[in-house]
Order: C-alpha cells, then sequence, then structure tokens
C-alpha cells in the first residue's frame, strides 16, 4: 500500500536536487561505469554500506541514492579508493556499465521509485552526558560501527550556542524534565544514580540555574531552535518524549520533590503550552516518582512481553516521487520490522499533532514507533525503543556487537535518518 502525503504541512526536496539527480543519469548511456552498492537481501553488510556512501561523500564525491530500488541502493563512482573500501568493510557492490544504468533509471522512472542526489557529508553531533558510555546508546553503535564521525557534545555546548556548527544532531536517551529518567524507585541509592545526579546538579549550578529541570528545559528550548533555524533532530527512547514534554512544560515545575527538593506546581498539567512541542499534544503527566513513567504519551506495557517477532512494527509504503522525504527515512530491505522495548517504547496515536506524519506502526493498534515532521527550516524524527537487536534492555545489560546483526532493519532506519540532510541544501545560522 502506498501512503499519499497530505497537501499541506510536508517538506519536500528542492526539486533542483532531484533534477539534478535525474540530469546525471539521463547522461548515463555515455558514463563511465559506476560502482552499485545493493541494499536488498543480496547486501552483505547493510550498516556498513551507509558507511562506504558517507566516505565517498567525504572524498567529495556526489553519490545518488536510488530510493526503493533494491532496497535503497547506492550509486557511487567506480574509483579504486570506493572498490578499496567496499571490500575492506565487507560491503558486497557491482559494477555498472552505462548500459546497465540505463536500464536502472527507465525501471525507477517507470515505478514507484526516485533519485536522489546527495551532495555532502553531513556534519553528526551527539548529545550524550560524558558517564555515558558508547554502547549504550544504539545511534552511537550504528555510527561507531558504520566508520561515521560524529562529536559528544552536552549542555555546554549547547547552550554555548555550538549546535549551528552541525547539520544532524542525535538525542542520547536523556530525560528532559529533570526527573533522571524515573529511575528514583529502582535505582535511587545506585552509584550510577548518585553519580549522574550530581553531575547533573553541578551542571546546572555552573550554567546558572538552581534546579536541573530548569537547566534540562533551557537546553531543550535551544535545541527547538536550532531545529527552526535548519537543523536536522533525531531522537529515540526516553530523549523523543521528554523532550518534548520539556518544551510543553516551560518554567512550570512538573518535578516531584524528591528530585529538587520542593513539590511540583499544584497546577502543572495545566500550565502546559502544547503549542511549543514538536510532535505531541493534548497528554496528561505522571508525576509520581514511583511509577516508571513519564506521561501517557508512551505506550510501553512491561507486563507483555511477547518478544521481538510477536511485538513487529509495519513500515508505510510512501509515494518515492511526490514525497521523498518519508520515503528516505522508510528505506529497509524488508517492511516488517521485529519490535524492542525502551523506556519510552512507541508513542501514543491519540498524543500526535495533526501534522506529526507516522512512518511506522504496530498494526492493530494505537502504538505508533516511528514519526516525523517539520518545524521552521528544519526537521525532527523520533523513533521509540532503546536498542533495535536488544529487545528488553535492561540497566547493566551488554552491549550489542554489531558485527552479529549485519543486516538489522531496525538498525537501517537509524542511518536512513544520518543521510537525510545530504540531501538537502540549507543556509544555516549559527
Amino acid at each position: 500500500m502506498t501512503r499519499k502525503p497530505p497537501s499541506e504541512g510536508r517538506r519536500r526536496l528542492p526539486r533542483i536536487l532531484i533534477c539534478a539527480a535525474c540530469a546525471l543519469a539521463l547522461a548515463a548511456g555515455a558514463a563511465q561505469a559506476r560502482l552499485l552498492v545493493p541494499m536488498d537481501l543480496t547486501q552483505t553488510d547493510h550498516l556498513k554500506s551507509y558507511g562506504v556512501a558517507y566516505h565517498a561523500l567525504e572524498q567529495g564525491q556526489n553519490v545518488e541514492w536510488l530510493l526503493n530500488y533494491r532496497g535503497g541502493s547506492f550509486l557511487l563512482e567506480d574509483t579504486p579508493e570506493n572498490r578499496r573500501y567496499a571490500v575492506l568493510e565487507g560491503v558486497r557492490s557491482e559494477v555498472t556499465d552505462g548500459g546497465a544504468e540505463a536500464q536502472i533509471y527507465a525501471q525507477i522512472e517507470a515505478e514507484n521509485m526516485e533519485v536522489i542526489l546527495l551532495e555532502k557529508a553531513p556534519r553528526v553531533a551527539v548529545y550524550v552526558p560524558p558517564l555515558a558510555e558508547p554502547w549504550d546508546d544504539a545511534v552511537m553503535l550504528a555510527l561507531d560501527y558504520a566508520a561515521i564521525p560524529y562529536d559528544r557534545i552536552y549542555d555546554r555546548e549547547v547552550h554555548a550556542g555550538r549546535l549551528g556548527e552541525y547539520d544532524w544532531l542525535h538525542l542520547h536517551h536523556e530525560d528532559f524534565t529533570g526527573q533522571y529518567g524515573k529511575f528514583y524507585a529502582g535505582f535511587r541509592h545506585a552509584d550510577w544514580y548518585r553519580q549522574r545526579q550530581e553531575l547533573l546538579e553541578g551542571r546546572a549550578r555552573e550554567a546558572g540555574y538552581a534546579k536541573v529541570w530548569q537547566h534540562k528545559h533551557a537546553t531543550a528550548e535551544r535545541i527547538r531552535d536550532y531545529v527552526a533555524r535548519g537543523g536536522f533532530l533525531f531522537a529515540m527512547c526516553s530523549g523523543t518524549d521528554t523532550f518534548d514534554i520539556a518544551l510543553a512544560a516551560g518554567e512550570a515545575d512538573i518535578v516531584d520533590r524528591v528530585y529538587d527538593g520542593d513539590p511540583a506546581s499544584p497546577r502543572a498539567q495545566q500550565q502546559l503550552d502544547f503549542s511549543h512541542s514538536l510532535a505531541f499534544e493534548n497528554f496528561t503527566l505522571e508525576m509520581n516518582p514511583f511509577v516508571y513513567e513519564h506521561s501517557n504519551i508512551d505506550m510501553s506495557d512491561y507486563s507483555r512481553l511477547r518478544g521481538p517477532e510477536a511485538d513487529y512494527f509495519v513500515l508505510f509504503e510512501f509515494s518515492a516521487k511526490e514525497d521523498p522525504v518519508p520515503t528516505m527515512l522508510t528505506q529497509c530491505h524488508v517492511n516488517m520490522i521485529d519490535g524492542f522495548m525502551g523506556q519510552t517504547t512507541s508513542y501514543n496515536r491519540e498524543t500526535l499533532k495533526p501534522s506529526t506524519l507516522i512512518l511506522a506502526e504496530v498494526p492493530g493498534t494505537d502504538e505508533v514507533k516511528y514519526v516525523h515532521g517539520n518545524l521552521g527550516k528544519g526537521t525532527f524524527t523520533f523513533y521509540g525503543g532503546h536498542d533495535p537487536e536488544d529487545y528488553e534492555h535492561r540497566v547493566g545489560d551488554p552491549p550489542t556487537r554489531l558485527e552479529l546483526h549485519k543486516n538489522s532493519p531496525g538498525y537501517r532506519l537509524i542511518l536512513n535518518n544520518v543521510l537525510f540532510p545530504a540531501a538537502q541544501k540549507q543556509e544555516r545560522k549559527t
């Protein structure tokens, strides 16, 4: 089923970029051979394939992303360096001559496919606390495995105005409400919990804020401004709903005294301003510190752990020519993906803003797994769950070894987002 886009409220790629790719395609018959990186079931390492494409962009080359063609394949220049890098990374590639390319472009023109020109390697940052290990976040795992470089930043860098240096920002599974992940009931005596609390309280005082929640809410506002100026925001797990809760709360105290020494505002729920949030609205806060939940946005059900195959979700199919942005974000070699839990596992459909686009859902339920939207000149994409290859991730679990999951569909969705900014040229304000 092809999902048609709504007539308004959706950003499309500038046609000049698509037309530029088409112009290259028309000259294919006379062009020299190029290197096709297939992304269907023949690919030996889907995840490192994104790194191969990124590496070509770093070399100053253009890359064509063939949406819906063999799982969203990449077409690169056939250079000795590109061949060598693909072989070293264990990525399958095919050399195509002009005749083969002409057949590819003819198929793309005739079917629900599109050619997207990628022109520049995005500058990537991950918002992550200094105490966090790289393996505690699926996005850092994916970036490291695919050899895509990134900088680690945190509140200091955000408040210092550093976000303008980056095209793409990922939010580690942070709690932007200032409630330390709502781990109080189970882990308040654990060393790691106390260390995190001391760090965040110290960073808040250093930045001039009396409370951690005030500091985090201010950080969320600055990230929101970054998106509005043209930034690309991606987040998973609790970095999604707590971000929107913090934006809606603004200067309202929504945290219990166990977190900041005084009670929450008695009108905290009424003080929420949903015009400030990105994806969600009309949600109800869960302010009890002994309940492991922030609001009714999240639909995690820890009493019903059925396993990844039973908890699968389904990607929507979009019109590649009419709406290439969500088509890029949903490129995969399968359309049914094994489910995985997280502190924020999935989203309540009833809390989505009308402007929020659903990219994937759990069939027959109100659970939405993957959403996208626009703010000003930029975009945001939220992905529920903690780790696509760790169904029931728990505190202290060993790191996921991506060399054992080279063809992970769930991880592919993360890496689609990393390359997404390469398809758009935007003026950026620092």
